[in-house]
């Protein structure tokens, strides 16, 4: 016998489980953001920036070899410039009319990101000299994991007497 999906969630206890869903209050949605407040997608590249010079300084210092600084370097840009592409468009006056134009631009500059970030990949060896695909794939890295350093780096807000 065949099993047809329900059109309602369960949970494993049989239960639907927005049978308890409440929307929040005005008051109670002001109060989440003022507690968890946004990142701007600004911050997360400036860290990535930072992160990605370090990682370049360092491969250069560490190997004292010049190639594999720009190597590394390299590999920090192919993730900060399609980033900075990517946080301008959905920044633009346009990404955020409504709802659909919100999501189509989300995925549109996503889109633009990606082929950005592997177009940069296969023109390195074109544009380093020397190129170190070790070196270059640890800037890559380290830079996309910097943003995870933006955000425990957010500012805090104070907590308030209710908490």
């Amino acid at each position: 016998m065949k099993t047809i999906a329900r059109d309602v969630d369960v949970c494993e206890d049989g239960q639907d489980p927005d049978a308890n869903f409440k929307p929040l209050t005005a008051e109670e949605a002001q109060r989440l953001r003022e507690r968890k407040p946004l990142i701007s997608p600004w911050r997360v590249i400036a860290v990535q920036v930072a992160a990605g010079l370090l990682v370049a300084l360092v491969a250069w210092g560490l190997s004292g070899r010049q190639s594999l600084g720009w190597s590394a370097g390299y590999g920090a840009l192919a993730v900060v410039i399609p980033s900075a592409v990517f946080a301008r468009g959905l920044t633009g006056r346009f990404s955020s009319l409504n709802a659909g134009t919100a999501v189509f631009g989300f995925f549109l500059w996503e889109m633009v990101k990606l082929v950005l970030s592997v177009a940069m990949l296969l023109a390195a060896p074109r544009l380093i000299v020397a190129l170190s695909w070790p070196a270059m794939l640890v800037g890559l890295v380290v830079t996309m994991k910097a943003a995870w350093v933006a955000v425990m780096l957010a500012p805090k807000r104070p907590k308030f007497k209710d908490e």
